[in-house]
């Protein structure tokens, strides 16, 4: 018999295998490696985006409220009433006031109120920002998404006042309407009267007062009732005896031929809050606050908020560029040209190589504020 023969076949050797294990330890590293850095590469991305997009969110929103700015007031702004004290701005029906310097410059209401210095609520530390000053900002306008022009105005009292539709047909036909008037919201009431003069052109003289109230009640009916009663949370309700209250616009300028006009004034103020430990919020968020209402977060994780503005002075005419504290500087806010703005965000996740900060930096131009002639042939005119 013949006996078979197997051939023997030979195998890996040790060497081999540590080799090839070794190759394939590092492949995968560099697989998991590459794929960790895609992750995170994706994460940064999405995490400066959505920074981004807070961001604009805020630009968007500055830039329409101050680009309104001084709409509906009259030229050079408006003396508040006094003898009751200073008038109010970015306080609530509660008492809370969400800005340190929370009263009018001078008690002179004007387009725009720098607050320089200001800006976090309860002078709250932000421990991300940088070391660069925080600010808040008050722009103020009349409210003609809401137009009043369908009313006429009539005051049974000095410290009340009825609003009767004109035409039912035309929206809106009612101030108590979604959207329409609240209390804590602001009202600006023109007088006009005829004069015991005449105008170089042969006609009538026009005398104008105007003044603002803050609605302390609405009653509805027929028409509806608006309430400006005095100790208002804003204090611009002031005595009949001061001359540039309502009170005393009304008791002492309506008459024969007289003419009553209003709008809704939008006092917005825009500052940093950093919501108290324990809470569900705990980053800072840029907050806005109208009249006397409560102010509302519209953008999250704005850890620094700064403006600087161009300025004519009333003096020598000639623009003051870029100015951070107009009031300190002795200009006017009245004569603010142009609104600089510099908005800081934060990632959410701030933690590590992963948080993420930038600046968004934006100009907007006052459009409705007041300006000066630098070219007259005499001197400097401001209107």
């Amino acid at each position: 018999m013949k006996m078979r023969l197997t051939k023997s076949q030979r195998g890996f050797s040790l060497l081999e295998l540590m080799i090839a294990a070794t190759l394939g330890v590092l492949l995968i590293l560099a697989m998991t490696s590459l794929f960790r850095t895609g992750m995170t590469t994706t994460f940064t991305v999405t995490q400066r985006a959505e920074t981004q997009q807070n961001m604009r969110a805020a630009i968007e929103l500055l830039t329409k409220d101050i680009s309104l700015a001084g709409s509906g007031l009259p030229t050079g702004g408006l003396q508040l009433a006094t003898a009751g004290g200073a008038t109010k701005v970015a306080c609530n029906q509660s008492g809370t006031c969400y800005v340190p310097g929370d009263v009018y410059n001078a008690n002179y209401m004007t387009g725009i109120l720098p607050g320089f210095g200001n800006g976090v609520q309860s002078s709250a530390v932000i421990a991300a920002a940088p070391a660069a000053t925080n600010d808040s900002i008050t722009s103020i306008y009349c409210d003609y998404n809401f137009p009043l022009s369908n009313f006429t105005f009539a005051f049974p009292t000095t410290t009340s006042a009825t609003a009767t539709t004109i035409n039912a047909a035309v929206s809106p036909n009612n101030v108590l309407a979604p959207g329409g008037l609240n209390v804590g919201d602001l009202m600006l009431f023109t007088v006009s009267s005829a004069g015991n003069g005449t105008t170089s052109q042969g006609t009538s003289a026009v005398q104008t007062a105007a003044a603002v109230g803050e609605i302390t009640g609405l009653s509805p009916g027929t028409p509806p009732t608006i309430n400006f009663a005095a100790a208002d949370a804003l204090n611009f309700n002031q005595a009949v005896g001061d001359a540039n209250s309502l009170a005393y616009v009304i008791q002492n300028s309506l008459g024969g031929g007289t003419t009553i006009t209003a709008c809704r004034l939008e006092a917005v103020t825009y500052f940093l809050e950093v919501p108290p430990a324990g809470g569900t919020v705990q980053t800072p968020r840029l907050m806005r606050q109208v009249n006397g209402l409560p102010a509302v977060a519209v953008a999250d994780n704005i850890i620094n908020l700064q403006f600087s503005y161009d300025v004519i002075s009333s003096t020598t005419g000639l623009m003051n560029a870029n100015l951070a504290n107009v009031i300190a500087a002795g200009d006017s806010p009245a004569l603010i040209q142009k609104v600089n703005m510099w908005v800081m965000g934060q990632s959410l996740i701030a933690s590590g190589d992963k948080s993420q900060s930038m600046y968004l930096a934006s100009s907007v131009s006052t459009r409705n504020m007041s300006f000066c002639n630098s070219y007259s042939s005499s001197s400097t005119v401001c209107q």
